[in-house]
């Protein structure tokens, strides 16, 4: 396993304890993460007003409003659906198969009904694309 030393408290670590960081020569960057959150929450306790601000105005509902995708305000029933199929593989609720027309095991899930967002057909991409150009 590899390792790599802190520069801030000077610990060999495994590097899988500290963050991915593309600039630096072994991809990762040179402090532990504990490290790294300690300076965030230190630099976040000192300008605490600047960053109070800072929370405030993102969280204005026009703002939130922009950083929603354009398909999710196109429709905003497929979003939802997308977004919890999404969610519910990744807590193991919903499996992902194989396609079920060629046994891919490289799948999209296709929504027959956006309105069931966990009821699915898992389609390879070929045949997912066969079917949107049927409807």
């Amino acid at each position: 396993m590899r390792t790599k030393k802190c520069f801030k408290c000077e610990a060999e670590l495994p590097i899988v304890n500290f963050y991915k960081h593309p600039m630096m020569a072994d991809g990762h960057l040179g402090k532990c993460k504990a490290c790294a959150r300690y300076d965030v929450r230190q630099n976040r306790k000192a300008k605490a007003d600047y960053y109070r601000e800072y929370d405030r105005q993102r969280s204005k509902e026009p703002e939130r409003i922009k950083a929603i995708s354009a398909s999710a305000r196109k429709d905003p029933v497929k979003y939802r659906a997308r977004i919890a199929l999404q969610n519910a593989v990744a807590r193991g609720k919903v499996i992902r198969r194989p396609c079920e027309q060629c046994g891919n095991t490289r799948t999209d899930a296709h929504h027959p009904d956006y309105t069931k967002p966990l009821e699915v057909v898992w389609l390879c991409r070929k045949h997912h694309m066969d079917v949107h150009r049927m409807v």
